[in-house]
């Protein structure tokens, strides 16, 4: 680890911030749940709902990978079933293997991060496996537009995790060999950079509920994982899953001609985050955080002040949050951590239904 003095402000509000949430914060209020294990959900600015469901193993149901909620509540597989019936075509160009991530993008359009068969954790995978890849729907339409292979950007160890946009860039963390995955649209350019920086690599434990996370009789590591945008572009957070939060210029990113050893020069500390699950940014560039462990929710100044927005007990493993255009924050408790893959008997202890809630806090989005 290095160049931790220059968070000292942002590490002692965060573990010294109090368990209460921020006075007259609105209460959860339950959007959704489910009889599986979901962890993403995106709203477009028409209102339409969308629910992803990666498939974790260790007893999963079967079911539709992305679905959209229709206005009586229930999922509905999209774009079609044959997009989400993998187990039955093996055909991974036209249908969804793994997916982590669901967003919105600038366009309006559904941008899916389909993992392929990938392992969390760094495994190795069986290089006849299908490859990682980003599938874009339209939403006028419900058509697939287009497909953009990721498999120049990984390694037989990649988990491409999440995604994050800036004008014609895609920015994508690698959880299962760590580094950032940069897209350039316009160049059709994939790189890697940041690999294995202490940045991008997993380095402390990683704590959910009280206890130490562990796979395979092995502690978990999550490499990099969650990131975001600023509102103005310039600027990419980002982190492994147990923290802490870095920073860096997006100028920097997309530097081709910039050599590992100056782009990490240009990655700097900005909060001690605890072991999180997702985040958000609104459109006055605030993080909402995710704190697996103590069943909260912090929000992140842009100076790196941290204070608890709310804790609740039904918090379990908040993942992927999304701002909507009315200003609400969605948050799914996914309850990752009581998933089969982390328990030492490999049986899972999920409590469902598992559910995702919103809170009307009358945000700014970013988009």
């Amino acid at each position: 680890m290095r160049r931790f003095g220059r968070m000292a402000v942002g590490m002692a509000m965060v573990l010294g911030a109090t368990g209460a949430p921020a006075t007259g914060a609105p209460a959860l209020r339950t959007a959704f749940t489910s009889d599986r294990v979901l962890n993403a959900v995106t709203v477009s600015d028409g209102g339409r709902v969308f629910v992803s469901f990666p498939y974790w193993g260790g007893g999963d149901r079967p079911g539709p990978s992305v679905t959209e909620l229709r206005p009586d509540g229930t999922p509905h597989a999209y774009p079609d079933e044959a997009w989400n019936n993998w187990l039955s075509s093996h055909d991974d160009a036209h249908a969804f293997v793994r997916v982590n991530a669901i967003r919105i993008g600038p366009d309006g359009r559904l941008w899916i991060v389909d993992s392929g068969e990938a392992n969390v954790g760094g495994q190795e995978n069986s290089p006849t496996g299908a490859k990682p890849k980003l599938v874009v729907i339209d939403l006028g339409t419900n058509g697939v537009v287009k497909t953009i292979p990721l498999d120049r950007g990984v390694t037989s160890r990649s988990y491409v995790d999440d995604l994050r946009f800036h004008d014609h860039m895609l920015y994508l963390t690698d959880a299962g060999d760590p580094a950032l995955i940069v897209v350039d649209q316009k160049t059709g350019t994939i790189r890697r950079v940041l690999s294995h920086a202490p940045s991008t690599t997993d380095e402390r434990p990683m704590l959910a509920e009280g206890r130490v996370l562990t796979t395979g009789g092995k502690p978990a590591r999550i490499h990099a994982d969650q990131l975001e945008t600023s509102p103005d572009g310039k600027r990419l957070y980002f982190q492994a899953s147990s923290g802490p939060l870095y920073v860096v210029p997006t100028a920097a990113l997309d530097d081709a001609g910039l050599s590992e050893t100056e782009l990490e020069k240009r990655v700097r500390p900005f909060c001690d985050t605890p072991t999180t699950g997702g985040t958000a940014i609104d459109g006055d560039g605030n993080l909402y955080v995710s704190d697996v462990d103590k069943l909260r929710i912090l929000k992140i100044t842009p100076q790196g002040r941290a204070h608890v927005l709310v804790a609740d007990p039904r918090l379990v493993w908040a993942d992927a949050m999304w701002i909507d255009n009315r200003g609400t924050l969605w948050i799914p408790a996914v309850q990752l951590d009581r998933t089969a893959t982390f328990q030492p008997d490999g049986k899972s202890r999920v409590h469902l239904p598992v559910a995702i809630y919103t809170m009307n806090l009358h945000l700014k989005p970013s988009r």
